[in-house]
C-alpha cells in the first residue's frame, strides 16, 4: 500500500499488504486477547480509554499531519478530528459502566435482569475520509464493551491505520486486542468468514455496504451500515438568508466537502432563490483552496484524482442537461487533486446534481414552490442520513424535523454534526444501526435476558410460548 500525497501527488510512504495467512493469525491473536479482556470491569477499561485520550491530545499534531498528507484534510481539521477522537474516548470512558450496567426487570418472585455482554472480535471496514474519527468512534465503545476489534481501512491511509493501532497498545491495552488489518478489498470476505469474527461494521459507500450485508447476512453475523448520504437543507419563509447561506457553505465544505453527513442539496423557496443564491457564493468563494498543512487553508484537495475526476463529470455532465453554473466548476491547472468551490441550480431530477451524492465541494441548489413542496424534494432520494430546516419558527422546524424529513440526523437552523452524546446514522440507503450515545455502544453487545427463581420453588411462570 502506498501513501500518495494528494496535494502533490507525492509517494511517501509504502507499507506491505497482508497475506490471507498473515491476517487471519492477527485475527486469532486478537480472539485470544479478548478472551481476557472480557473478564475485565469497567473501572479498568475506562482507565485505559482515558488514557488513549492522553495520547491522542498529545499526538494530536503529529497525526493531523499525517492525515493532511495522507488525504489532503486542511490541518486544523484534522487536528480538531484528533481532539474529537479523544472526546469520544473519554465520553465511553465516563459513561460506558452506566449504559452497559444491569438492568432489573421487576417479576414477582422472580429475579428478571437484563444483562450486556462483550460479542467478541468485531470488524471495522472503514473510510479514508475521517481516518481517525470514524475507527474510534466504533472502536471505543467496542473495547469499552469487552470485545476486540480488527480494522481494515481504506488503502490510502495506512499510515493513520497504524497510528490508532499504536495508541491503544502504547494506552495499556492488551497486545492484539485491536489489530489493524493491511489488506485489500478481495481479502474482506474470507475475513467475514472467519469464526472468530463476530460482528462487523462499515461506513462507505452503497456497493461496498451491500457486498459486506450481503457476505455478513451469510454467515449470520449482525452488521451496521453508515453509508452514503445526500443531505437536503431546506431554507424556508422569513429565513435569515445571510446566515443561512454562511452556515450552509460551511456545512457544505466540511472536509472539503468529502462528508456522508455533510450538506448537500440547499431546497430554498421560489421567493428566496435569488437573494440565497447571491449569498452562497458569496460565502462558498470564501473558502481558502490550497496547501492542506497550512492553517489558514479551509479546503484541501480531494484524496484522489479519480474521486476528483469522478465529481467533475458530474459537474459538466449536469450542466450539459441544463444546469446552470453559479460559481466554480473547473479543474485548476497543477499537481493534486484540488477542486473548487461549486454552486449548480435549476436542477432537475436526471441531473447527477439532482439525483446522486456528490461527494465533493459542489453544491446543488434546488427551488421549491413552497414548503411542503421542499419537504417532497428532500425525501425524493434514496438516501437518508442527515438533514437542516432553516426557518425562524422554531415549532414548525422541530415539527418537519421529527415528522416529516426522513432522515437519521435534522438539525434546525444548524449544520449536522457528530456528537457523541447523541446517536448516529440513517435510513434507507444510508444504511441501518447506529453509531455513538448509548445506542451505539449496545450495537454490538449480547442483550442476555436472565431470569433466576428460588430452586425448587416453581416460581417461574413464564408461557412456553416463543
Amino acid at each position: 500500500m502506498d501513501a500518495i500525497n494528494p496535494a502533490t501527488d507525492e509517494t511517501f510512504a509504502h507499507f506491505d499488504d497482508m497475506t490471507d495467512a498473515q491476517a487471519k493469525t492477527a485475527i486469532a491473536a486478537s480472539h485470544a486477547a479478548h478472551l481476557e479482556w472480557r473478564k475485565t470491569d469497567f473501572a479498568h477499561r475506562a482507565n485505559l480509554l482515558r488514557k488513549a485520550a492522553k495520547l491522542l491530545r498529545e499526538r494530536k499534531r503529529e497525526y493531523g499531519e499525517l492525515m493532511s498528507k495522507e488525504m489532503g484534510k486542511p490541518i486544523k481539521d484534522a487536528i480538531a478530528e484528533v481532539e474529537k477522537c479523544a472526546l469520544g474516548c473519554d465520553y465511553y470512558a465516563d459513561n460506558g459502566a452506566k449504559f452497559l450496567s444491569n438492568q432489573i426487570v421487576e417479576d414477582g418472585k422472580t429475579k428478571s435482569l437484563i444483562a450486556f455482554r462483550p460479542i467478541g472480535v468485531v470488524l471495522a471496514v472503514m473510510p479514508w475520509n475521517f481516518p481517525f474519527w470514524q475507527v474510534v468512534r466504533f472502536a471505543a465503545p467496542a473495547l469499552m464493551a469487552g470485545n476486540g476489534g480488527v480494522l481494515k481501512h481504506s488503502a490510502n491511509v495506512p499510515g493513520s491505520a497504524m497510528a490508532i493501532e499504536h495508541v491503544f497498545e502504547d494506552a495499556g491495552f492488551p497486545k492484539h486486542l485491536f489489530r489493524t488489518l493491511l489488506i485489500s478489498s478481495r481479502q474482506v470476505d474470507a475475513v467475514i468468514e472467519n469464526p472468530h469474527i463476530r460482528a462487523v461494521t462499515l461506513t462507505g459507500s452503497g456497493p461496498a455496504g451491500r457486498a459486506v450485508a450481503s457476505k455478513a447476512g451469510s454467515v449470520l453475523k449482525k452488521t451496521v451500515l453508515e453509508l452514503g448520504g445526500a443531505d437536503a437543507y431546506l431554507i424556508l419563509q422569513n429565513s435569515d438568508i445571510a446566515f443561512a447561506a454562511s452556515t450552509c457553505a460551511k456545512g457544505r465544505l466540511v472536509n472539503s466537502g468529502q462528508s456522508c453527513v455533510a450538506a448537500k442539496r440547499f431546497i430554498v423557496l421560489k421567493e428566496l432563490a435569488e437573494a440565497f443564491e447571491k449569498e452562497f457564493v458569496i460565502e462558498m468563494n470564501k473558502a481558502v483552496v490550497g496547501d492542506p498543512l497550512s492553517m489558514e487553508t479551509t479546503v484541501g484537495p480531494m484524496a484522489r484524482k479519480d474521486l476528483r475526476d469522478e465529481l467533475h463529470k458530474q459537474v459538466t455532465d449536469s450542466i450539459a442537461m441544463g444546469a446552470r453554473l453559479l460559481t466554480g466548476g473547473k479543474i485548476p491547472p497543477g499537481p493534486g487533486a484540488f477542486y473548487p468551490p461549486t454552486i449548480l441550480t435549476d436542477l432537475k431530477p436526471g441531473m447527477p446534481a439532482y439525483d446522486e451524492e456528490l461527494f465533493g465541494p459542489v453544491a446543488s441548489v434546488i427551488v421549491a414552490n413552497d414548503k411542503d413542496e421542499a419537504v417532497r424534494i428532500a425525501n425524493d432520494s434514496p438516501f437518508g442520513l442527515g438533514g437542516g430546516v432553516f426557518t425562524p419558527d422554531l415549532a414548525l422546524g422541530e415539527k418537519i424535523a421529527v415528522e416529516e424529513i426522513e432522515a437519521g440526523l435534522v438539525f434546525v437552523n444548524g449544520a449536522v454534526a457528530s456528537d457523541p452524546k447523541l446517536p448516529f446514522g440513517g435510513v434507507k440507503e444510508s444504511g441501518y444501526g447506529r453509531e455513538l450515545s448509548e445506542f451505539g455502544i449496545r450495537e454490538f453487545v449480547n442483550i442476555k435476558t436472565v431470569v433466576v427463581a428460588a430452586h425448587g420453588t416453581g416460581a417461574v411462570t413464564h408461557h412456553h410460548i416463543e
